[in-house]
């Protein structure tokens, strides 16, 4: 909670290091309170309840930090409107070259409420409206869900991290267009948080609600989430800048994003709709913005999960032949005899279940499956069916083996009588089975397609490995 609180003074106490070390400052310089001028003015001209505040930083050579209660600033003037009647207390300390001096605040009232202040669309999307609250949620949880987004967080260059209004003021969309395309800074990245895993845990983050009941409210939930559980403070939404800043309560993110944002106090608004929000936030060593993704609870709440796809085997998954079709595909007919070869330059190995492989190349088995050892072996090796006396015959790195096989029709399975398939000595995957299933063909592309071999099979996961031979 601490960390959480004080993250936006460490920006301001290191360019006050900075500034110190080259300038040969020490702290013995420090001015005193009685030193500082600023002003706190009430321009009742513009409302006559006192709601528009003008904040001026009159202290030479310093930089004023402002805290109003509902925002922070940073800016030498500055106009703070506040819409609902109350006590304010604005707190102002200034960044010397001798360190930072803090003036006694000041209160002041507002005795009338200026809702003109908080009517925007933008304040009704983030809120409900005028005497509502809305409740937010990063678009993950427990289950891996994905109901808008991919990620709860996406990255994004400093050059494409703002967002636009809409035409007709009703929505903000990150249009993700740059001043520089092609320019180092212009970039986006979306990770996917189910496979990428490092993007985020799959847990409940908590909710947030921004409530506009008696004032601009922000209460958070964080879950623990790098150790930080519930918030109440306040916000204020800045339209003409599209930026959002809150005290004693932040957004809700991810695990590393309070240690890695400049602030977690101050964000951008890249994209607000009814049922979505992304905000950004700087990184404090890199140049790029995290962008946190949010979904409102009510769209949460209403999502159904999608049916997953129906996914059709894949061709030639389970192939029919008529008698005798297979023997000639595998011998070339009668009084003949075939060679095939792995697909060693193509997707020679697969795992395929309930009719789908998912390798679409060496590529995608290496390690695993296809090594140096398989490549090794497939430049030097073949097998033959031999259609007269139903012989096989093996050649691996040019040692000949020997025998015979029958065909199971009603199977599709092949019987090798006293030899197996090519073998890999440096797989634990090498096939150890003398009965092979023919797990996909191509009765009329066998030529360019080749035939897939199963050769051992996970009757729990209705898998085959299987070993993908073409006719060299």
């Amino acid at each position: 909670m601490k960390r959480y609180k004080h993250l936006a003074w460490t920006l301001f106490i290191g360019l006050f290091a900075l500034l110190s070390c080259n300038k040969d400052y020490s702290l013995d310089g420090l001015m005193d309170a009685s030193q500082l001028k600023f002003e706190v003015v009430q321009d009742k001209s513009i409302d006559p309840g006192g709601n528009t505040v003008i904040l001026i930083n009159n202290t030479p050579e310093s930089t004023p930090i402002w805290d109003f209660g509902t925002g922070k600033s940073t800016r030498q003037r500055d106009t703070v409107r506040f819409a609902f009647k109350g006590e304010y207390t604005i707190k102002y300390t200034a960044m010397t070259s001798g360190g930072l001096v803090e003036a006694e605040p000041v209160t002041i009232q507002v005795t009338q409420d200026n809702l003109n202040y908080v009517n925007d669309p933008l304040w009704t999307l983030l809120t409900g409206g005028v005497g509502e609250e809305k409740t937010w949620l990063l678009d993950a949880n427990a289950a891996g869900d994905q109901k808008f987004f991919t990620s709860p967080i996406y990255f994004a260059g400093q050059d494409v991290a703002y967002g636009s209004l809409s035409d007709d003021r009703q929505s903000v969309l990150w249009k993700q267009e740059c001043t520089t395309p092609g320019g180092a800074d212009c970039w986006t990245y979306a990770p996917n948080y189910i496979s990428d895993t490092w993007a985020a845990e799959k847990r409940d983050y908590g909710t947030m609600t921004f409530s506009l009941k008696g004032g601009p409210f922000l209460t958070t939930d964080h879950k623990g989430v790098a150790g930080v559980n519930a918030e109440s403070g306040t916000f204020f939404l800045d339209v003409a800048t599209m930026t959002l800043t809150t005290s004693n309560a932040t957004p809700l993110s991810v695990s590393y994003t309070p240690t890695d944002a400049a602030s977690v106090l101050s964000w951008r608004i890249l994209s607000l709709t009814e049922n979505t929000m992304q905000l950004a936030v700087k990184n404090k060593t890199k140049p790029e913005f995290m962008v946190l993704n949010f979904i409102s609870k009510e769209y949460s709440d209403n999502w159904v999960k999608p049916a997953p796809a129906e996914r059709k085997p894949d061709e030639g998954f389970n192939p029919t032949f008529q008698p005798g079709e297979l023997l000639n595909m595998l011998t070339g007919g009668a009084n003949a005899g075939r060679f095939w070869a792995l697909d060693a330059n193509g997707n020679p190995i697969d795992w395929i279940a309930k009719g789908n492989g998912w390798t679409t190349g060496k590529a995608s088995t290496a390690d695993w499956g296809w090594n140096a050892g398989w490549d090794a072996v497939a430049a030097n090796s073949w097998i033959r069916f031999e259609h007269t006396g139903l012989k096989y015959t093996r050649s691996q790195n040019g040692v000949i083996t020997t025998g015979t096989f029958s065909i199971d029709e009603g199977k599709n399975e092949i019987t090798l009588n006293n030899n197996l398939l090519i073998q890999n000595p440096a797989s634990s995957l090498s096939p150890a089975s003398n009965v092979i299933k023919v797990v996909k063909a191509f009765n009329a592309d066998y030529r360019t397609k080749g035939i897939w071999f199963g050769t051992s099979y996970d009757a729990g996961k209705d898998e085959w490995l299987s070993f993908h031979y073409i006719i060299p």
